[in-house]
């Protein structure tokens, strides 16, 4: 597979569009926000036209409120891919990439038994729940914070479902095979990017976002939108109810876009198999013909 990756506003959408067509290639999505219906502007989503032009998967899956955990990716993703004959991975998601690369097994979930440990964390406090972890899974509880109450409950709950160590999980997340993919990545200076997010930020809200958020608060999603880490979503929506000015609502959304960049960059900077791609203030577009060699001599 071929894979090209990098922060929100890199460009690296815009650049796959124009490197796909020469690889033969079909766009598979690695993001964790496309997933959503009716959540386009604001997610930087494939135009109608750009979708007929070439290709694209796993976009529009969910209503925005659905629950859509990675390991439902993982299985649409797999289930996808054996219908591309030469899949272009594009997004932002390192989870997801590694998702869909690797041979990585999602924990199961139980909101029944997830309810009882934390009634018991209600009432016997994070330290004896810790406690119990650390005799059950020593190597879980050493990676997690005594103070952590989510994160014990989940590794808890995980082994009363699977009846196997939380830890057990973790032993594919360190390898990573080299023969599955052949990625470039996206880099950019740190105040280049900045530039670039402040500017995409306002030509979303000039290409309709504030609509777009207005119409899924019509829809009904409102408490969905102002409880969820959608960035944006849920300054507009702040903004319509009157608690947020559209500029503090703009700011905040580059503040937390700029936050989430950072984060992507971590995540792939662990992944020894991306060749990283120094663009600049034109972002991808700048490095494209290099990014297409590169791909293309797979």
């Amino acid at each position: 597979m071929l894979a090209l990756v990098g922060p929100t506003a890199s460009g690296k959408s815009e650049a796959a569009l124009a490197i796909a067509p020469g690889l033969g290639a079909e766009i598979v999505s690695v993001d964790s926000m496309l997933v959503y219906r009716g959540m386009d502007v604001g997610t930087a989503k494939p135009t109608v036209e750009q979708r007929a032009a070439v290709p694209h998967h796993l976009l529009d899956l969910a209503e925005p409120s659905e629950r859509f955990t990675v390991a439902r990716y993982q299985e649409l993703a797999r289930s996808a891919l054996r219908s591309v004959a030469c899949p272009l991975l594009v997004g932002g998601s390192g989870l997801y990439l590694r998702a869909m690369l690797d041979e990585l097994a999602f924990p199961p979930e139980d909101p029944v038994v997830r309810a009882s440990l934390e009634a018991e964390a209600d009432d016997l406090g994070a330290d004896a729940l810790y406690r119990r972890l650390a005799d059950m899974d020593p190597v879980a509880a050493a990676r997690i914070e005594p103070g952590n109450v989510r994160r014990i409950i989940r590794a808890l709950e995980v082994t009363a479902i699977s009846g196997a160590p939380f830890s057990s999980f973790a032993t594919a997340w360190d390898r990573y095979d080299a023969n599955r993919v052949r990625a470039a990545g996206i880099r950019m200076d740190r105040e280049v990017q900045k530039i670039r997010i402040g500017e995409r930020v306002l030509a979303m809200l000039r290409n309709g976002w504030l609509e777009e958020v207005q119409g899924l608060l019509d829809r009904g999603f409102g408490g969905w939108l102002t409880a969820s880490q959608a960035i944006g979503y849920a300054e507009l929506a702040e903004h319509l109810d009157g608690r947020l000015s559209l500029d503090e609502a703009a700011e905040r959304t580059v503040k937390r876009t700029r936050e989430l960049a950072r984060r992507q960059m971590a995540w792939f900077r662990r992944d020894p198999r991306i060749r990283w791609f120094d663009a600049g203030p034109g972002g991808a577009a700048e490095v494209a013909d290099d990014v297409r060699a590169y791909l293309g001599s797979a």
